[in-house]
């Protein structure tokens, strides 16, 4: 079972890490405006969720690679707690509504949660 989950924390990160090139508009909307270079973060941490994705999947370097997916994944969550201060309950996109963005933070915590469970295993 530990080998299925981390294949599959490899897959979502190769993923969303490809995501980030695909539709880096998306992603440059979840950059806190207080943060500059919102293209640079996002194609860099496009790249990093790739390169995790690899270090993920192989078992030498699976635990290092699941410790820096948490870590990685951790600070993602300065997009979600600056989203909490913005959200209203009239906002057209769902997810930026107050159940939404809660629904999002506490999806990131899983997310932290099942690198670290990959990373530990």
């Amino acid at each position: 079972m530990n080998s299925v989950a981390a294949f599959a924390l490899a897959v979502f990160l190769a993923v969303v890490g490809l995501a980030h090139f695909v539709v880096p508009g998306y992603f440059r909307g979840l950059v806190p405006s207080w943060l500059r270079g919102a293209r640079w973060l996002v194609a860099g941490s496009g790249a990093a969720e790739i390169v995790l994705a690899v270090l993920v999947l192989l078992p030498d370097t699976r635990a290092a690679g699941g410790w820096a997916a948490a870590a990685l994944i951790t600070s993602y969550l300065a997009s979600h707690l600056d989203a909490l201060t913005r959200t209203r309950p009239d906002k057209t996109h769902r997810l930026e509504r107050p159940v939404g963005v809660v629904a999002r933070l506490v999806v990131n915590l899983l997310y932290i949660a099942w690198a670290v469970a990959v990373a530990t295993s």
